[in-house]
């Protein structure tokens, strides 16, 4: 008979212990240790001596591997493809996450049922909800497809059952955190769970081919619930962002062993569902004011896609003995070294000014890029100047005031370009620098002071 043995395991970093810890000492995280009981198995001396056999693996040298495409399922939902790296890998496993009521289960069943009509077979597997709340959904939505299979089963052994006799090309855990393995002696949840169970749907997905997509939990602090380890089973990391109070939402990649990380795909959450935004710059400014004092154009990247968005500042003279400093979307580090800078640097007042600052659409923006669209913005509040109406702004401020160089600026400036912008303010360009498109004119500038000057003149 096997031996049990307990030990704590971290869950949000997985660091293990032999007694309970009210706080883990790697990650420093309270109330975080879970109990976990194992079967601890004696290794024969046989088992030890194991030859190597025909079936495993052997070192090949690297000159001699041949590299082969990867194929790929092509969605026909394009920002969900750009987010993937050009489609679905088969025999991959991903891994979406985000803030309970932001659209996970409404998206990947979108998903699910265009995947169904150009794929294959789909099974659905859900652990939160009845076979008739997602019928009810896909009602709501317009979803109908006679690939597309639903089961309520929280059993992996039963789930990996039914995977057999379907033959699907592609399988959805809603959840993962609901699901456990029977031989495991831990409640669905908890680390030894989480992290036994994505092991064996990994093990699947590499063996039959089935593309997993697994939704997970967060916790209170919007990092993904469980091991830390189930992250690095997975191959992709999907976060789904973005404000419960406004309709656009942001499918942002942090991990993608098939394609680049941090690209973005967006999304505008409708009546009928999930609808992507193919122009998402002209969609951030469609409510802009013309000439309000405050409001300044920034430039930013996420990933590969430049993305046109409006920055707002407020200054108000302070009836407190501190002067407040509210970010909205904005990094509040960031936003404090930016209203140091305006005062050390150009002489503005602020330390008797409240400063709030926000991100028109519910988006957040933490690219040092958009350093010199925030003070531009606090400074046209403070003067109450308006700055012109087709000028962009893009530059990361250093503690001196000086602008230094962002990347890919040739494509920030096409972006802008497109979207019908006459003028942008940029760092000092470099010598040689070709990448200026026609119709736009680039206004370079060393320092925080040349560009307020520029479009602020006192």
């Amino acid at each position: 008979m096997a031996k049990t043995r307990t030990k704590y395991v971290c869950s949000n970093c997985g660091r293990e212990s032999s007694g309970f810890l009210g706080r883990c000492p790697r990650c420093g995280e309270y109330n975080t240790m879970s109990e976990v009981i194992e079967e601890v198995k004696k290794a024969t001396a046989k088992a030890e001596r194991a030859p190597l056999t025909p079936g495993r693996a052997h070192p090949q040298r690297l000159s001699e591997i041949a590299i082969e495409a990867e194929p790929r399922y092509h969605i026909p939902v394009e920002e969900f493809n750009r987010v993937l790296g050009g489609g679905l890998v088969p025999g991959s496993i991903t891994l979406i996450s985000g803030d309970p009521g932001i659209g996970k289960s409404t998206l990947i069943l979108e998903i699910c049922n265009v995947l169904s009509k150009n794929i294959g077979v789909v099974l659905y597997v859900s652990g939160e909800e009845s076979t008739r709340q997602i019928k009810l959904r896909a009602d709501r939505l317009g979803i109908n497809s006679d690939h597309l299979y639903l089961l309520t089963e929280t059993n992996l052994d039963h789930i990996f059952e039914q995977v057999q006799q379907l033959g699907p090309k592609i399988l959805i855990i809603d959840s993962i955190q609901t699901v456990y393995a029977q031989d495991i002696d831990a409640s669905p949840g908890l680390v030894s769970q989480v992290r036994e169970c994505s092991s064996r749907l990994q093990s699947l997905a590499k063996s039959s081919g089935i593309s997993v997509f697994l939704i997970g939990h967060v916790t209170k602090d919007g990092s993904i619930a469980g091991p830390r380890v189930l992250e690095h089973i997975v191959d992709t990391v999907l976060y789904l962002e973005g404000d419960p109070f406004q309709a656009f939402r942001l499918l942002r990649s942090v991990k993608n062993r098939f394609g680049a990380t941090s690209e973005v795909g967006v999304f505008e959450m409708q009546g009928a569902g999930m609808v992507e935004v193919p122009n998402p710059s002209e969609a951030f400014l469609a409510e802009r004011v013309i000439n309000a004092p405050g409001s300044v154009i920034a430039v930013t990247l996420e990933g590969t896609r430049p993305l046109l968005v409006e920055l707002q500042a407020l200054t108000s003279q302070t009836t407190f003995g501190n002067a407040r400093r509210t970010p909205n979307g904005v990094d509040f580090n960031r936003l404090l070294l930016i209203t140091a800078v305006l005062s050390k640097r150009v002489g503005l007042k602020l330390f008797e000014q409240d400063i709030f600052i926000n991100v028109i659409g519910g988006l957040k923006v933490s690219e040092p890029a958009s350093d010199l669209a925030m003070a531009l913005a606090i400074a046209s509040s403070y003067y109450d100047k308006s700055l012109p109406a087709d000028v962009a702004v893009i530059g990361e401020i250093g503690l001196s005031g000086e602008l230094r160089a962002v990347s890919q600026l040739a494509i920030r400036l096409n972006e802008a370009a497109k979207i019908g912008f006459k003028r942008v303010i940029a760092p000092k360009l470099r010598r040689g620098f070709d990448g200026v498109p026609k119709g736009i004119e680039v206004i370079s500038v060393r320092n925080i002071a040349e560009a307020l000057n520029a479009l602020i003149p006192k």
